[in-house]
């Protein structure tokens, strides 16, 4: 499905209409695809109140991702499939009534490994790539957060090199901190502040797309979960049981190349888990690859940022990657799937 398909079907769509349990997209792709399963089941039956829950779900994205099929089973419960306005992230919401109940939700993805485009190529994205130039509450762009980046791109002429300027110099100053909650919150201008620049990869790559855009470059995060094991480095892989496997990456757009991938997040990931210098031969190699690829043993979800759902919860979030509840009066974190009552598996078909 195009991107202007998609857009229009999400506008065309009443948010809490009488919902179909099956949405299809898209057909079977061809060979040098892989595809997965993605199924949420979430219980209900602990939260014996009523509320509301809210899921991300896989989009189509550039020419790497397809959404082949959605579809779900929530007995009663009222439940759509809506894309969020500003972002199109596509999200699965229901309404729970705190009687015994069980949601489940599976969608069919397909993917390829993400390279840069050669160069040249028409650049049809540019008009929507200006959006992602703005700051949000967690991403503030002028401050310490343009002091800074400004001292990095200093003496870089081009976008894409001031784009590797600023990931060199991520990679270069963070560190991939074991102990923060999930991914983290992406909390830039407080992370520049403190000079503590610890966190995970929506610390880490947030940082990144922040410095970018204080740069005049067009950056957005990507929000999704790892789907299958690594090729590159074991740490950078997850299959089977994905319910905390989620990971935050990065892109910057380039007037060269349009949308190019970035992971600084991933090379800060695999020095400490591999337990290896930024020198050793296989970080280096792993360095200069992830500025411009993704392996996508990984599924993209949404780029929403600092943004409100539908119907509104009691508060913005700053990003939707982990499944959100709030009933009862009380807000489930997705973060932790035992508490949540949830999991995600991934089956490769």
């Amino acid at each position: 499905m195009k991107r202007r398909e998609f857009i229009q079907l999400a506008a065309s769509a009443s948010l809490l209409a009488a919902a179909p349990r099956a949405f299809a997209f898209g057909t079977q792709p061809d060979a040098g695809w892989r595809t997965f399963d993605l199924t949420y089941t979430v219980d209900l039956a602990a939260h014996d109140a009523a509320g509301r829950i809210w899921l991300p779900l896989p989009g189509n994205a550039g020419d790497y991702q397809k959404v082949i099929s959605t579809r779900w089973q929530t007995g009663k419960a009222e439940a759509a499939l809506y894309w969020d306005e500003v972002y199109q992230a596509p999200i699965f919401t229901a309404q729970t009534e705190g009687a015994e109940q069980r949601i489940a939700v599976t969608t069919r993805v397909a993917t390829r490994d993400r390279n840069r485009a050669a160069a040249g190529r028409t650049l049809k994205d540019a008009d929507e790539a200006a959006f992602y130039l703005q700051p949000t509450k967690h991403m503030p762009v002028d401050g310490i957060v343009a002091a800074t980046s400004k001292q990095i791109v200093a003496g870089a002429s081009s976008p894409d090199a001031k784009a590797r300027a600023i990931y060199e110099w991520v990679v270069d100053n963070t560190f991939r901190e074991p102990t923060t909650r999930g991914c983290g919150l992406g909390n830039i201008k407080s992370m520049l502040e403190t000079g503590n620049l610890g966190g995970k990869c929506a610390d880490i790559n947030s940082l990144f797309v922040g410095l970018a855009r204080a740069a005049g470059i067009p950056a957005r995060e990507m929000y999704g979960v790892r789907v299958a094991e690594s090729a590159q480095f074991k740490s950078l892989g997850k299959a089977g049981d994905i319910s905390k496997a989620q990971h935050c990456r990065a892109e910057y757009f380039s007037p060269r190349h349009g949308w190019v991938a970035v992971d600084p997040a991933d090379v800060r990931k695999a020095v400490l888990e591999a337990k290896l210098p930024l020198t050793d031969t296989k970080i280096v190699a792993l360095r200069e690859r992830l500025f411009g690829y993704w392996e996508m043993n990984w599924v993209a979800f949404n780029s929403a940022r600092d943004f409100e759902l539908s119907p509104p919860a009691s508060q913005p979030l700053p990003y939707l990657m982990y499944p959100y509840a709030e009933i009862g009066g009380e807000r489930l974190d997705g973060r932790d799937p035992q508490d949540f009552r949830f999991s995600l598996l991934s089956v490769e078909i």
